[in-house]
């Protein structure tokens, strides 16, 4: 999304997801993308990203990183090089340019820090929802973010949104690059089944479609 007013910031809120929704996703063929960060250290990031829109074949939660790359190579119809500053307050720096695909293919392949995921859109009222589903070192994690061109404010949150992760620097992409889900998700739900799932107060007036 375009953030005029803003320049170069992006502003999103991110939820733990228990369940892909097959409601809203099921009758949808997934993007598939992967990651490989060239940095990735105390919030900075500098990305590079491949992304299938369209592909061929869809991989499995088992799959890594490498065999996902691989596996949408051929149907790769976007790369892109970006730079992240930390969040702060559900805001981020993000500097994108796009790459020729050939090369941002290789970068990709030459990183040693990647994620993957499958990526399903979902319009809910006014907002547009991204839904991640991630492969490999960070099955089965299921990531929700929404993305506005000013502060994420005054929300509905979905249903299927069980916990707040704005806040949470653990579940930034280039963070599960370098310490994946599968290392401490134990002890991510047994802090969630303490905390029954949380929600931020610092971004308006939100509303729970389950409460």
């Amino acid at each position: 999304m375009e953030h005029e007013n803003f320049g170069d910031f992006e502003f999103e809120r991110r939820f733990f997801v228990s369940e892909l929704p097959t409601d809203l996703t099921g009758a949808q063929r997934p993007s598939v993308m992967v990651q490989s960060y060239l940095l990735a250290s105390d919030g900075y990031a500098v990305r590079v990203r491949a992304q299938a829109t369209n592909p061929s074949r869809l991989p499995t939660p088992a799959d890594g990183a490498d065999e996902v790359l691989e596996m949408i190579a051929d149907d790769v119809d976007f790369c892109g090089l970006t730079a992240k500053g930390p969040y702060v307050g559900g805001t981020r720096y993000e500097a994108e340019r796009e790459l020729d695909v050939s090369v941002g293919l290789e970068m990709v392949r030459r990183g040693s820090a990647k994620v993957a995921k499958l990526r399903y859109s979902v319009w809910l009222g006014e907002d547009g929802w991204v839904i991640d589903q991630f492969t490999g070192a960070n099955a089965p994690l299921i990531i929700a973010e929404v993305e506005r061109g000013g502060p994420v404010v005054d929300l509905t949150i979905p249903s299927f949104c069980t916990h707040e992760l704005t806040e949470d620097p653990r579940f930034s992409n280039d963070r599960l690059s370098v310490n994946p889900y599968r290392a401490w998700v134990y002890r991510f739900h047994e802090e969630l089944a303490r905390s029954g799932g949380t929600f931020a107060r610092s971004f308006g007036d939100n509303r729970h479609e389950s409460r």
